[in-house]
């Protein structure tokens, strides 16, 4: 008699132990060994075949998308938590991360932090902020949990951003109930304690996020030039006299014009420049 197996989701991994949501409970897995063998490593969001009785994963679907840093599979969108003072703003790896989400098919939504944080001289950010507005990328507040919750709904989330930018806070007001751990942003340093261990889906409300260990670098040395130039969304308001510019050596290049006229917000251009010449320094 074939064995009936069960699909569902893995929603945490520690150590070697997988835990998968089925659509009433959860159970603790194992791996099967054939998966070492082909070279699959199970991920968070994974969509998986279990047998049930033993708990064993023995099938991974395929998945739609997949991140290295964080190890995370099958997202929808990205979460970009972005603080703008302690730690500062890194446009830079703002910048980066909507590339990487971009072309991965992950739709990313910036998520400002700590804006009451800002002297008033320090408040010329708020233009920032707009530009990416007018940019259409997706852009909220942290104090803005509502429309937060009403982006996110139906959807199966990452959370990313610099460490100590407020991944956990976040979560933790958009759910009380999960009490994340939080720490404060060491003065000295300038930034945040890691205080996410490991990669771990929640289901708040009718979505799930993942809370993920924060990080400060990002690798798209992967990532195609001409993906990278379609994840600038403003580049596409111009359109260039010859086909397939890269917008860096050409001359007429009408995004160089828009650079210069400040139409185009200079370090976006100085960004791609870096992105597109392999340059990862933040």
């Amino acid at each position: 008699m074939q064995q009936q197996l069960k699909r569902g989701k893995i929603i945490r991994i520690i150590s070697n132990l997988y835990t998968v949501l089925l659509e009433d409970k959860t159970l603790n897995c194992h791996a099967r060994g054939k998966f070492r063998k082909e070279k699959i490593t199970p991920l968070v969001g994974d969509f998986c075949y279990i047998d049930e009785e033993n708990h064993y994963i023995l099938e991974i679907e395929p998945r739609k998308n997949v991140l290295e840093r964080p190890n995370i599979a099958n997202m929808d969108v990205a979460l970009i938590v972005t603080s703008v003072k302690l730690p500062d703003l890194s446009l830079k790896l703002l910048d980066k991360t909507l590339s990487l989400m971009l072309s991965n098919k992950i739709e990313p939504i910036i998520c400002f932090t700590k804006l009451d944080l800002l002297n008033e001289e320090e408040k010329q950010i708020e233009k920032i902020i707009n530009y990416y507005k007018e940019c259409e990328y997706k852009v909220v507040k942290n104090t803005e949990l509502d429309k937060i919750k009403c982006l996110l709904s139906g959807q199966q989330i990452v959370v990313t951003g610099q460490t100590g930018a407020g991944k956990s806070t976040l979560l933790n007001q958009l759910c009380p109930n999960l009490k994340l751990k939080t720490d404060e942003i060491s003065l000295a340093l300038g930034r945040g304690k890691h205080t996410t261990r490991h990669v771990e889906l929640f289901k708040i409300e009718d979505f799930f996020i993942a809370d993920t260990p924060g990080f400060s670098a990002l690798e798209i040395k992967d990532i195609e030039k001409e993906a990278i130039k379609e994840s600038f969304k403003e580049f596409r308001r111009y359109t260039c006299p010859f086909k397939n510019c890269l917008h860096d050596k050409e001359k007429d290049c009408r995004i160089k014009e828009a650079v210069e006229k400040e139409e185009i917000l200079l370090s976006r251009y100085q960004n791609y420049l870096d992105f597109i010449n392999r340059e990862r320094s933040e």
